[in-house]
């Protein structure tokens, strides 16, 4: 006996409209673009913010595909009420569709068709192209609702006159920050310098650029700014290699050489490579000037490490001093100027009232009950005044000690530590206050 299953004809139909509801809506193919879209960002390494867009669009998705078994059921039951349910829910399910298919169309397309075929796209460029799919995505959503678009745009474009008007300097960002990335004036990874700010730019974004500097700091920028100023691009000239070039000052007495100092520390520097340095053109060395009863020299190099110009410069100097010791050649002896001072009454007054201080705590020590006043005075002369902030470790155990510690003010506690847990003895001082001691 051959049996088959009957399906109901209602369940046929609501089966029916759903496959045609996702076929009309291209769900299967918004399905496999946004498999696509996650391989091709997972395998290029994107960003977090790029992970987080892809999964909103996955979210999307699933909401559109969630919709589906309802919009057609809405759609099939034959009721007035729920026929015109079905319309708004049908354009919620589209509205979703939309989205997600605009995100993942120019995650495909920037992400993976351009990247193939090696063609450079400026960021600022791709955010141009995302905000017209947009638009256009959203005025083909307002006509499917039945907004009425020509009065929309009558109005926007007052708005428009008015918002120009009053967000002038943030347009000019914007305009700058086109300008930038169009043109490539500056590009992410360059160094630049503009007024006394230096640093590597990291994004050039609509409305500012971002720049990372040696001392670990971020700096944001208006992109009017760069348009109107002066921006230097360190190290980047057209068709060679990324490198800048640095100074190392230092002087030497009249009596040498000036060629042979300039061949000494030539050799030096070219003699082995140095890590940040460039050979080519190698390093120098020039006579600057003569003043003062000294020569004014300067070793040069180009630096391709721009982010270690400081420790480049310290090898660079290291090496100098290493070569001009060999050859007995010495820097210029620094000058000092000495003043005279004389104690005042004051400090006098201040010696000595720090002097009876140190009397009254050597007396207050028992320790020290047995001394003359003789021998008194002399440990006097050996103290030191040694205060401590709150807080603040005095000495640690298994420290080798060569002092001996006399409160005067304040209290200290002591912790003895024989094996792993540790043991707090109780505070000792004459008051809870930060330490004071004499050593």
């Amino acid at each position: 006996m051959i049996a088959s299953s009957i399906v109901p004809e209602s369940e046929r139909d609501w089966l029916s409209a759903m496959l045609v509801e996702a076929w009309t809506d291209l769900t299967l193919l918004l399905v496999l673009g946004f498999i696509a879209a996650v391989t091709i960002r997972s395998r290029a390494g994107r960003a977090a913010r790029s992970r987080a867009s892809m999964r909103g669009t996955g979210f999307l998705l699933l909401l559109h595909i969630g919709s589906l078994p309802f919009v057609s059921y809405l759609q099939t039951t034959g009721d007035v009420a729920d026929l015109a349910s079905y319309r708004t829910w049908h354009l919620l399910s589209v509205t979703l569709a939309t989205i997600a298919g605009i995100t993942i169309a120019l995650a495909i397309l920037f992400d993976g068709i351009l990247r193939w075929v090696r063609a450079e796209v400026p960021r600022i460029v791709q955010d141009v192209v995302a905000a017209g799919a947009y638009v256009i995505g959203g005025l083909f959503l307002l006509s499917a609702w039945g907004v009425n678009l020509g009065g929309l745009i009558a109005t926007s474009a007052v708005l428009t006159a008015v918002i120009g008007f009053s967000l002038q300097d943030t347009l000019g960002n914007l305009m700058g920050g086109m300008t930038l990335q169009m043109e490539k004036l500056v590009r992410p990874g360059d160094w630049i310098q503009v007024g006394d700010k230096i640093g590597r730019v990291l994004e050039v974004r609509w409305r500012q650029t971002t720049l990372e500097t040696r001392d670990w700091e971020t700096i944001v920028l208006p992109n009017s700014l760069l348009a109107k100023n002066q921006v230097a691009v360190i190290g980047r000239r057209f068709g060679e290699p990324v490198q800048y070039r640095r100074k190392v000052m230092f002087e030497l007495e009249y009596r040498y050489n000036p060629t042979d100092v300039v061949r000494t520390i030539e050799e030096a520097l070219r003699r082995a490579p140095m890590k940040g340095v460039a050979s080519d053109p190698p390093p120098d060395c020039v006579h600057l000037d003569m003043r003062g009863g000294w020569h004014s020299y300067a070793a040069r190099y180009f630096l391709t490490q721009l982010d270690r110009e400081e420790a480049v410069d310290s090898s660079v100097r290291t090496r100098i001093s290493f070569a001009l010791l060999r050859t007995g050649l010495s820097l210029v002896p620094p000058s000092y100027g000495v003043s005279m001072i004389t104690d005042s009454d004051e400090q006098r007054q201040r010696k000595d009232a720090l002097d009876r201080t140190s009397v009254d705590v050597l007396r207050s020590a028992e320790l020290f009950h047995s001394l003359s006043g003789e021998e008194i005075a002399q440990l006097v002369d050996s103290l030191r005044y040694s205060p401590f902030s709150a807080a603040e470790v005095m000495t640690r155990q298994g420290s080798q000690g060569h002092d001996l510690y006399l409160i005067h003010r304040g209290q200290v506690s002591v912790r003895v530590s024989p094996t792993a847990s540790s043991a707090r003895s109780p505070c000792w001082g004459p008051a809870p206050s930060s330490a004071s001691a004499r050593s």
